[in-house]
């Protein structure tokens, strides 16, 4: 029952999360920079912004997505060798909220210790991080969702994490299978008591479903002029 009244705090007043796209494009217009990088728990950041994670396999694009939503081409570092983030890289967004890069999971090559120590670290972050408000489970739309996806979500039903998907790459497929992939990403979403209902489609090669994310994380950031959260 904690887990559920925990999962129901992060999650509620799920209108509140909605932001404008103007918010949007004004949070993301400022400052974003590189502040931080975690390998253990005890290396993290103070809890004073609220955080959104970045979860997804090996190569779907996470350091392209928040590149593209920062409108910057090497915030994150993007890499051709899968498996090759290893801890968790922290991205301040202009002293109102922190993303998270989280380690990419499913790589089949990486060592069998590394995959445990990831898998460790990204429940033991996500489980116990009070300032966690929402982390974005990225699909590539171009595949089909693989066990380590399925693993992941259950991971999160159990952390009682509010996650939400969004699908990646789509520039990479045609619209009919587009659909359809949306059309999986919703019924994934409704079978986990902690997936956000919205999901949003994204492109970072075309920016289709920027705007729309960005809004999103608008709704989550630390206000303007909010007691106890760092300004810029």
């Amino acid at each position: 029952m904690a887990d559920h009244a925990r999962h129901a705090a992060r999650c509620g007043q799920a209108g509140a999360d909605i932001g404008a796209p103007d918010a949007g494009e004004a949070l993301f217009a400022g400052a974003s920079r590189f502040v931080h990088a975690a390998q253990r728990l005890d290396q993290l950041l103070p809890p004073d912004l609220p955080e959104i994670a970045f979860a997804g396999r090996s190569n779907v694009g996470k350091s392209s997505l928040l590149n593209a939503l920062a409108g910057r081409k090497l915030l994150a570092r993007i890499s051709h060798r899968p498996g090759r983030t290893q801890q968790l890289n922290f991205f301040d967004l202009a002293g109102r909220l922190m993303l998270v890069d989280m380690p990419g999971y499913g790589y089949a090559e990486a060592a069998k210790q590394m995959k445990a120590d990831w898998q460790g670290l990204m429940f033991d972050y996500l489980r116990g991080r009070p300032n966690l408000r929402r982390a974005l489970l990225l699909l590539d739309a171009r595949i089909e969702v693989k066990a380590s996806d399925h693993a992941v979500m259950e991971l999160l039903d159990q952390a009682a994490v509010s996650f939400q998907i969004v699908l990646t790459k789509t520039d990479g497929i045609k619209p009919p299978a587009l659909a359809a992939k949306q059309a999986e990403a919703q019924r994934l979403a409704r079978a986990h008591t902690a997936a956000h209902p919205e999901v949003i489609a994204t492109s970072a090669a075309t920016g289709a479903g920027i705007a729309e994310l960005r809004a999103a994380l608008a709704g989550l950031a630390a206000p303007i002029a909010a007691s106890g959260f760092r300004q810029t």
